[in-house]
């Protein structure tokens, strides 16, 4: 690695370390208390009529050195909080003392053991007996400063960059509070999605990453090859296929929260993998998955906002069921007056698309048309959550027909915040009409597109041992996190976003 002449000032004051005896790496740690544990317990003695003398060890990354002298203060900061430090040269001694004002530098990780007090301005704070360092920062953290806000110190980094903050996330976690409270938030979303089905009688299940035929959606794979095997295999766009598999196997009520991959274009709302959950439901249809749907998601609300009620890009979004449904033919009519119902094939709908001012070619399949103008004419319009029900059989291989219309299937999405958030069908369990739904897709589209569903004999053979009528659901975790945390990218919401190549510098 390059250094800067300001690394290389700290690489010496490593060396200095070393020869002084004093390992900048250490293997050991013990705080006894986390930043906010060492003022809660300082508190709580403060309120006896005779409050003990508190001893705390505590440790975490140096934000910021204040020398006056023969004195300093400073703070650090862990995962709980920061916490102020009093250093004294009377305390420490000459050596220690210099130690600190000459070879600890902002960024530093140590540990400090001493004494609670209160100072005159009302801060907890620890008088420093003894420290050590635990890790020298060789790098400079970007820098932050601190605000006084409503009679309370608040810390802005100057780290604001998007395209720098997504490559160094580590950075912009160390030095952007507000991003590390939207991973704890995420992390609180997958936990009460768990709790929401294991509470139903789900059982959590692990299906394969690399597959031999990929499906369950329309995208294009990532491609891998397996050499001792001398076998392609695709990362999974899906657990779709597996989990009703499962079904057939007699557990009745799987879920499976991981990542799937698909190789198509980087978006706001889109990333080459992404984390998501889908469950299947056996004795049950679309109708009864989207009540679920509904209650899972105001749940979540529930356990991770305290409330069903949030601000999304600047409009107030109310989760509390029910919500709306609107008929998807319905929704055409409404936003662009064309009735899909009139148009079977592809050449049909075109021409109409064409006479309302929306040019597309004539030769694109039906199925891609509808896409389209739900893309850019309904899914915008949906703020409050919705539910888009019956989708054209066409873009909807694995979904069951509507009882006398075979052109229209049970399936809905649910929208919040103009954007897509789960996907859910009535099954397709007849193996005799996937077989031909497979066959159909492979006819209508070409080798490459990515609607193009390959045939999978062995998903068949498992629906010829017979599956129940059941319900499935698939929803983006990062798109839910987007929504709860305000976000509009979804790079936000994920630790480390795929982006471009870049040469480090």
């Amino acid at each position: 690695m390059e250094y800067s002449e300001l690394e290389k000032i700290r690489l010496e004051k490593i060396k200095k370390l070393i020869s002084k005896g004093i390992e900048p790496f250490p293997v050991h740690s013990n705080p006894t208390h986390t930043s906010i544990q060492a003022i809660n317990a300082f508190e709580v003695e403060e309120k006896n009529e005779t409050p003990a003398e508190l001893s705390v060890s505590v440790a975490g990354r140096l934000r910021s050195m204040r020398p006056m002298g023969k004195i300093t203060f400073a703070h650090i900061e862990d995962r709980k909080g920061r916490i102020q430090l009093f250093f004294r040269l009377n305390d420490l001694g000459e050596e220690k003392f210099n130690l600190l004002r000459d070879l600890i530098d902002l960024g530093d990780f140590i540990e400090a053991k001493g004494i609670l007090f209160k100072t005159k301005t009302g801060e907890i704070t620890v008088r420093v007996e003894e420290f050590s360092i635990l890790a020298k920062a060789i790098t400079p953290l970007p820098a932050a400063k601190d605000v006084q806000t409503d009679g309370e110190v608040v810390r802005h980094a100057t780290l604001s960059d998007p395209e720098t903050r997504y490559r160094q996330r580590y950075a912009d976690l160390a030095v952007n509070p507000d991003v590390r409270e939207i991973f704890k938030a995420r992390a609180g979303i997958v936990r009460a999605l768990r709790e929401f089905l294991d509470d139903r009688e789900f059982l959590e299940v692990e299906t394969p990453i690399l597959q031999p035929i990929y499906g369950g959606a329309a995208a294009r794979p990532f491609v891998t090859h397996h050499n001792q095997l001398k076998q392609d295999l695709y990362l999974r766009i899906s657990f779709e296929l597996y989990l009703k598999r499962l079904i057939v196997g007699m557990l009745d009520r799987v879920y499976e929260i991981g990542r799937d991959f698909r190789n198509e274009g980087v978006s706001f709302k889109h990333n080459p993998e992404f984390t998501q959950l889908e469950f299947y439901i056996a004795y049950a249809d679309y109708q009864s998955v989207m009540t679920l749907t509904e209650e899972m998601v105001a749940h979540v609300c529930d356990r991770v906002l305290g409330t069903r009620t949030f601000v999304y890009d600047g409009k107030e979004i109310n989760v509390n069921p029910p919500w709306k449904r609107i008929e998807l033919r319905q929704s055409l009519i409404d936003a662009v007056g064309i009735d899909i119902n009139k148009h079977t094939d592809g050449e049909s709908l075109a021409r109409a698309m064409n006479e309302k001012g929306i040019e597309v070619d004539l030769d694109v399949p039906r199925g891609k048309l509808i896409d389209a103008l739900l893309g850019d004419y309904v899914e915008p319009k949906l703020i409050e959550p919705t539910f888009l029900y019956d989708y054209p059989r066409d873009i909807s291989p694995l979904a069951k027909s509507k009882p006398g219309d075979p052109l229209t299937v049970e399936r809905f999405e649910g929208f919040i915040g103009g954007m897509e958030l789960c996907n859910a069908f009535s099954e397709l369990n007849d193996p005799l009409d996937q077989e031909r739904r497979f066959l159909e897709m492979g006819r209508a589209y070409e080798e490459e597109d990515e609607e193009r569903h390959p045939m999978d004999e062995d998903y068949l053979r498992s629906l010829s041992y017979g599956m129940p009528p059941t319900g499935g659901f698939g929803m983006g975790i990062d798109r839910l996190t987007m929504l709860l945390t305000n976000k509009n990218t979804i790079r936000e919401v994920i630790l480390f976003p795929h982006l471009r190549e870049k040469d480090i510098e």
